[in-house]
């Protein structure tokens, strides 16, 4: 009963119940009323058959006999016209006098025809009764009474009859005009109930397709339904879009301007991790060629070996800064991760790799053997000496996860917020590049890296390299890694 459809069904059930009890309360009434016409036909009827048996009783006195032959015509004259003194002449009545094996003797009507069998059956009965019998029947011209009454005396066998139509008033076209306007009515309120049922369905349904039609994630403007109800949702939900609009944009906006404001603190930090690293090495070179100014050849010489190796550091810094900034083109192919990672750990002492025999895993070997390159420079050089980095991998599903743990100190905590920012370090000799340059080559190829394990109290740091295999048709075939 939550829907609109049940709830009209609902009341068009309650109104059809009602319509059906009026219409029954309005035939028993009917039925009523023509039973209490049919009593009054029999009470006439019997009334003047009273009427008739006393004006016989009257013509009868003091006549011993004997009984008049079959066929007197002065008998019949007699009793024509004790009939006309008893019974008013009347379309709605009828009366007779019948003898039993000659038939009728007498009859009163203005419409008089042969005799119905409902009043011989009736005159049979008061014959064999010796009583008065009465019977009800209906005809078209309303319900009739009939009254039969023995007349007692000398002539044996002789009945009267009265047989009294009361002609129906407007009853049954009252009752038929009454069934008709209540049978209009529920075909029109059914009528109208779907109208209304299928108008309401049509306009929800047309707001819900306009609210999941749009796939930016905007409401849409609403037309009016012309139903006064849903006008109001609709007002409501244009407002909204109004708001929700006007919020979005102050949101674009204080994001734009959070960005922004993020942009210049990132360029900041990088300008600033720019400077340090370049001042250092310039103040260095300097130092060593006051040096060699000031010395004889042998001090020359190391100042020239000191200035040389700190413009290899210059130059290492700016091609990390370079890789940083280029934008890169993954070339997923399909690998062997245990050979794969066997190469990447022949490149650098005490790393033992690990990765389940057979393991087919699909990544950018050329990006994915950088990102590790770096993973594993750091994590050798915080490590104990003569510990072992580990380095292994697994694919699940689509995606291939690599590790990289160490036994070193672990990451502190003023670093983990910011740890793959670029200049961010906690070696005196590190650029802070590293994780950065990993990091953007990870996420070159759909993927990420992650902090899996800080370490700390004991245990060294945990790195997790996620790469999603790409769609099947963009791979490209190629040669297992070695």
């Amino acid at each position: 009963m939550r829907s609109l459809r049940s709830r009209l069904a609902l009341l068009w059930a309650l109104s059809l119940a009602a319509s059906l009890a009026v219409g029954a309360m309005l035939v028993s009434l009917y039925r009523a009323s023509a039973m209490a016409q049919a009593a009054r036909a029999e009470a006439v009827a019997t009334r003047i058959c009273d009427v008739i048996d006393d004006r016989w009783g009257f013509y009868a006195a003091g006549w011993a006999g004997p009984a008049p032959p079959e066929g007197d015509a002065s008998f019949r004259h007699d009793l024509s016209a004790l009939l006309a003194g008893a019974v008013p002449l009347s379309p709605a009545l009828e009366a007779g006098i019948w003898r039993e094996g000659e038939g009728m003797l007498a009859r009163r009507g203005t419409a008089l025809g042969p005799p119905d069998a409902a009043v011989l059956a009736t005159v049979g009965e008061a014959v064999s009764e010796e009583r008065q019998a009465l019977r009800r029947q209906d005809s078209l011209l309303g319900p009739v009474g009939i009254a039969a009454c023995p007349l007692a005396g000398p002539v044996a066998n002789l009945v009267a009859y009265v047989a009294v139509t009361v002609p129906e008033a407007e009853g049954p076209r009252v009752l038929q005009a009454g069934l008709a306007v209540l049978l209009a009515l529920m075909l029109a309120m059914a009528a109208l109930i779907t109208w209304l049922q299928r108008t309401w369905a049509r306009h929800v349904r047309g707001i819900a397709a306009a609210l999941a039609a749009p796939e930016s994630g905007e409401l849409p403007r609403l037309a009016p339904t012309g139903e006064r109800e849903l006008d109001r949702i609709v007002a409501a939900l244009d407002l909204a879009r109004t708001r929700l609009a006007e919020a979005r944009q102050r949101s674009e906006e204080l994001a734009a301007r959070v960005a922004l404001s993020e942009r210049l603190a990132a360029l900041g930090r990088v300008a600033a991790g720019v400077a340090h690293e370049i001042r250092n090495p310039i103040a260095a070179m300097r130092l060593k060629a006051e040096n060699a100014l000031a010395g004889d050849e042998a001090r020359r010489r190391a100042a020239l070996e000191a200035i040389l190796a700190q413009i290899a550091r210059l130059d290492r810094l700016i091609g990390e800064l370079l890789a940083m900034t280029q934008r890169r083109t993954p070339a997923p192919e399909a690998v062997d991760l245990p050979g794969f990672l066997a190469a990447c750990a022949a490149d650098h002492p005490r790393v033992a790799a690990m990765a389940p025999a057979g393991t087919r895993a699909v990544l950018d070997p050329a990006l994915t053997r950088r990102a590790l390159d770096s993973l594993l420079a750091n994590a050798r050089q915080l490590s104990p000496a003569g510990a072992t980095v580990r380095l292994h991998g697994e694919v699940s599903g689509r995606m291939t996860r690599i590790t990289v743990a160490d036994d070193g100190p672990g990451v502190p905590a003023a670093l983990r917020a910011t740890l793959f920012e670029p200049f961010v370090t906690g070696r005196a000799d590190g650029t802070g590049l590293g994780l950065a340059i990993a990091r953007e080559l990870a996420e070159a190829q759909g993927g990420t890296l992650l902090l899996a394990d800080p370490g700390g109290e004991g245990r060294g740091a945990t790195f997790l390299l996620e790469l999603p295999a790409p769609e099947p048709h963009t791979l490209e075939p190629s040669c297992p890694a070695s």
